[in-house]
């Protein structure tokens, strides 16, 4: 048995708070009618959804009928960019991404490609970030799309999105913006009137709300297809019964992260802490940069070790942490990302990601630094490649 348990992956999920749950459970008990309905239950829940929506249009400052609410981030994405290909497919084809994108945002791409649209997908410097004036010089008159994701999942790189989207803007005024900002909500301020892009997608189980809800930003005037048909919900646009509570939650959570953001001081002293200690131990590198990353995001490769081996110990440490992506942690492939920046295999073979939140503690990022270094240092020596 562990001495303690530190959860540490927060970039794949975190914990719903006291206080979402709170908000959230009248709509699980008796609060429980269908927003669709007109009858009194019925116009509760309603009138609790366009709160919720208001709420939300207020801390990302946009409009409240620019919020629709999806079920995960992965929908927000694929709605995102299916919906504007097929929307605008008959004036042009090409779409602009990137080669570190979450893989909601590349398997839709794949998707698209198959059916005969053209993808760039842009190379990033070493720390993972693209610039304004490579992503403009990739527009093209037939561009209908650009895509660049707000914060890296992985190694925490914040992208310049407003440069991005002004210089896109500047090529081709035509070219509609989105960002996969489901990392970045909550953990850096996010202001949408001042971005400048048409589309922007969240979801609420990266912010201490219940997996199985998100929302995409699509902003006014934007023309967009379906992803999912139904009975007229979301203004015609997402069919599907409301998820009101989930709806209610992601409002609180938000609510509670933007005005917890002077916390995102403290947890970077944390994060700080732990890569000038973890970058101390000999053949370990940072992966992304020392500045300009998510305030929890700590993602390093160690040679000479496996990072699914180094997972399991530190499981057994009581400490829970990533190689990568969730949504690909039980592929045996490297991480895309590391690859992408230039990691070489056998070290992105030996990753770790740490993410912390707002209820990272000091004793936390202690024992994390008491368990880790022997336990890397125990599976190099096991190491035929390793001589100490």
């Amino acid at each position: 048995m562990a001495e303690r348990l530190v959860y540490a992956d927060n970039a794949a999920t975190t914990s719903t708070s006291p206080a979402v749950l709170e908000a959230m459970m009248p709509y699980l008990t008796e609060v429980y009618g269908n927003p669709s309905s007109l009858h009194q239950k019925g116009r509760i829940a309603k009138a609790a959804i366009t709160e919720a929506r208001e709420k939300i249009a207020s801390l990302l400052n946009c409009k409240p009928n620019e919020i629709y609410f999806t079920a995960s981030g992965s929908e927000a994405d694929n709605w995102a960019i299916k919906g504007i290909a097929y929307a605008m497919k008959n004036r042009g084809r090409h779409i602009i991404s990137t080669k570190i994108e979450h893989h909601a945002v590349l398997h839709a791409l794949e998707s698209l490609e198959k059916e005969g649209f053209e993808v760039t997908y842009l190379d990033t410097d070493s720390e993972g970030r693209v610039t304004p004036e490579q992503v403009a010089a990739a527009v093209r008159i037939d561009t209908i799309l650009v895509e660049v994701m707000y914060a890296n999942n992985e190694i925490g790189t914040i992208e310049p999105i407003r440069e991005i989207a002004a210089a896109v803007k500047e090529k081709n005024p035509k070219t509609l913006v989105f960002t996969d900002a489901v990392q970045a909500v909550g953990a850096i301020p996010i202001n949408i009137a001042e971005l400048g892009v048409d589309m922007l997608s969240l979801s609420g189980h990266k912010i201490h709300a219940p997996k199985g809800i998100g929302a995409l930003y699509i902003r006014n005037g934007v023309r967009i297809n379906n992803l999912i048909d139904g009975g007229g919900q979301e203004r015609s646009r997402r069919g599907g019964t409301e998820n009101v509570p989930y709806i209610v939650g992601l409002a609180k959570a938000l609510e509670d992260a933007v005005g917890g953001l002077d916390e995102g001081k403290r947890v970077e002293a944390m994060r700080d802490r732990l890569i000038d200690a973890i970058t101390a131990i000999p053949h370990t590198r940072l992966n992304g940069p020392k500045e300009g990353r998510l305030p929890g995001n700590v993602n390093v490769s160690f040679e000479f070790i496996e990072g699914e081996s180094l997972l399991l110990l530190l499981d057994m440490a009581g400490i829970c942490a990533s190689t990568g992506s969730a949504c690909s942690s039980s592929s045996l492939e490297p991480s895309h990302v590391l690859l992408a920046i230039g990691v070489p295999v056998e070290q992105a073979h030996g990753s770790l990601r740490l993410s912390i939140s707002r209820d990272t503690t000091d004793a936390d990022i202690d024992y994390i630094l008491e368990k880790l270094p022997p336990i890397v240092e125990r599976l190099r020596a096991m190491s035929p490649l390793y001589n100490g």
